[in-house]
This record gives C-alpha cells, sequence and structure tokens, in this order.
C-alpha cells in the first residue's frame, strides 16, 4: 500500500466521522495476520476469537493514542495490543495466581495436540510442539520473527525489549526447536 493510503487512513481513524469506516479497513487488512499471532500464543482457537475481538475492541477505543503516522508503526501498535491481549488470556487460563507463564507450555501442548487434524503435517506438528515448549518470551519473539516476519526493530517496538535482547532471545529459542525437532526425528 503506498505511504499517501496509508496517511489517509490515520488521517480517518483520527477524525470521528471517518472512524469506523477507517477502522473497517484495518478489521478487513490485518484480522488474519493477528488471529494467527494470537493463536499461535494462546493456541485454542476460541482463545484466539476472543482476543482478537478483545484486540480490536481495545484498538478502537484507544486509537486516540495511537502517534504513528505509517504502516509499520500502525502494524506494530496493533500487534503490541494483540501481544497484551493474548497474554491476558493466558493469564486467566492459569490454574493458581502464582503459577509462572512458562509452567503453561505442557497445557498448551496438550490444548494444541487435541486441536490437531489427524492428517497434519506431522514437521509442522513437531515444530509447534518445540515452539510451545520454549518459555514465553523467547516464544514470542520466535514467532513475531519466524512466522510474521517482524524485523527486530518491529518487534522491540511491540515488547519494549531492545534489539540486542530480542536477537539474544531468538537465537537462543531458534536452537532450542532445531534441537528439540531434530530430537524428535529419533523418537
Amino acid at each position: 500500500m503506498a505511504s499517501s493510503d496509508i496517511a489517509l487512513i490515520i488521517k480517518r481513524l483520527r477524525s470521528a466521522d471517518d472512524r469506523t469506516l477507517a477502522f473497517d479497513w484495518i478489521i478487513e487488512r490485518y484480522s488474519e495476520r493477528l488471529y494467527w499471532h494470537c493463536r499461535r500464543i494462546v493456541v485454542l482457537h476460541e482463545d484466539s476469537q476472543d482476543a482478537l475481538q478483545d484486540t480490536f475492541v481495545t484498538a478502537f477505543l484507544s486509537i486516540g493514542n495511537f502517534r504513528g503516522e505509517t504502516e509499520s508503526s500502525l502494524i506494530a501498535w496493533l500487534y503490541k495490543i494483540a501481544t497484551t491481549v493474548a497474554i491476558k488470556v493466558l493469564k486467566r487460563r492459569r490454574k493458581h495466581f502464582f503459577t509462572s507463564l512458562d509452567s503453561l507450555s505442557t497445557e498448551l501442548i496438550a490444548d494444541f495436540e487435541g486441536e490437531i487434524a489427524t492428517d497434519a503435517d506431522q514437521i509442522a506438528v513437531k515444530l509447534q510442539r518445540a515452539v510451545l515448549a520454549l518459555p514465553t518470551k523467547q516464544r514470542l519473539v520466535f514467532n513475531m520473527r519466524y512466522y510474521d516476519e517482524l524485523a527486530f526493530e518491529e518487534i522491540s517496538q511491540i515488547t519494549g525489549q531492545s534489539v540486542s535482547t530480542l536477537k539474544t532471545n531468538y537465537h537462543y529459542a531458534a536452537k532450542r526447536v532445531k534441537q528439540s525437532v531434530s530430537e524428535l526425528d529419533y523418537e
């Protein structure tokens, strides 16, 4: 999309008269992308749908806080909201108040295995199991970099972490995923 087109959309988002029309365009353009981002965090379809809906409601209600002028800043802003909302969904799933998000990995893997089709691509299944076993921060950065193909600078805007920290987390995540997938091949 041309920068003048996105500038017009952003201008309409800030206008009370055109906000709904512009937001409909955003929903149409980014729903699928944000749905899969949420899905990789929360795993279950129903939770992903809830997170996506809450993401758009939150974005619509807080559009006055958006300060960017480019499509990449709009995407980063939407991803930041989606990530925050999806993590809140995960936190609600915790059984105990003091349980960490990282300890949900076993439950997420079980949920994932309950949702996969019997004819699913076994390599993709192995990859997803390995990703779900990662600590939450590594999983988030791995998903955004590997699946969403976001630059580290964009991920930094979304997570608030430094680029060097993100690169380190991604390096360790990729190493662990590769090791996990290769170990599964020998089982």
